[in-house]
């Protein structure tokens, strides 16, 4: 695979449990190229949520290697791995994660302030405009519908342009015609940019739409090969 942009080499991840610890990511090896689309199946409590904060560095691995465009995320320091979040990475999550208290605008400008990007509410409106909800910049996420509130997450995510876009069941509270329309802005902006996309769903007509899908059950990746499926 030419210029890979994720690299994942023997990943493995435990936690501590009431019962023992707990071996959630067991030996995972992934290479993911640039402006990929990689779907992420199998059943609840296989590891794919794990997996997914691991690649955020929002999760902490036990052993192995997780390097993303070139960097190696355990050599990070929490600042250095939060700067490279809001850098490189959009997240999406079933939940939209929106700050009651903020605007749509604000929370979509919030990553480029921190980041001291020139001019980021102009560039938090112009993300806006792209899920089309410029005309609803004003509004706070409790004033706005679901699927209204997931395109702000979008305009979010996407908003720093970053190389790799991690999207954890985005539509699992949405209905299906509202998440229907979120998934096809998500894909479009996928392709605008580029961008790298790791998708985890339960649907599998949603996942075959991404170039690979890989099944993962008990902490473990397999490729599915939809043709002989």
């Amino acid at each position: 695979m030419s210029d890979p942009i994720i690299k994942i080499n023997n990943l493995h991840l435990s936690l501590e449990g009431g019962a023992g610890r707990v071996n959630i990511l067991r030996g995972i090896d992934l290479t993911v190229a640039r402006s990929e689309t990689l779907s992420i199946v199998g059943p609840s409590g296989a590891g794919k949520t794990t997996l997914l904060m691991a690649l955020a560095g929002l999760e902490q691995i036990s052993a192995g290697e997780i390097t993303i465009a070139g960097t190696r995320l355990s050599g990070l320091s929490e600042d250095e791995l939060a700067r490279f979040r809001r850098e490189q990475i959009g997240i999406v999550f079933q939940s939209f994660h929106l700050i009651p208290t903020m605007t749509a605008l604000e929370n979509v400008a919030l990553p480029l302030e921190f980041s001291a990007v020139p001019d980021p509410r102009g560039r938090a409106l112009e993300a806006l405009a792209a899920t089309g909800l410029e005309q609803r910049a004003a509004h706070f996420p409790g004033q706005l519908s679901g699927g209204e509130q997931q395109r702000v997450a979008l305009a979010r995510a996407f908003v720093s342009r970053p190389a790799l876009i991690l999207a954890d069941e985005p539509t699992g509270n949405l209905d299906q015609e509202t998440g229907h329309k979120v998934m096809e802005l998500l894909f479009n902006l996928q392709q605008d940019q580029g961008t790298t996309l790791i998708l985890i769903t339960h649907d599998l007509n949603l996942a075959q739409r991404c170039q690979r899908t890989i099944r993962m059950a008990d902490g473990q990746l397999d490729h599915i090969d939809w043709a002989a499926a």
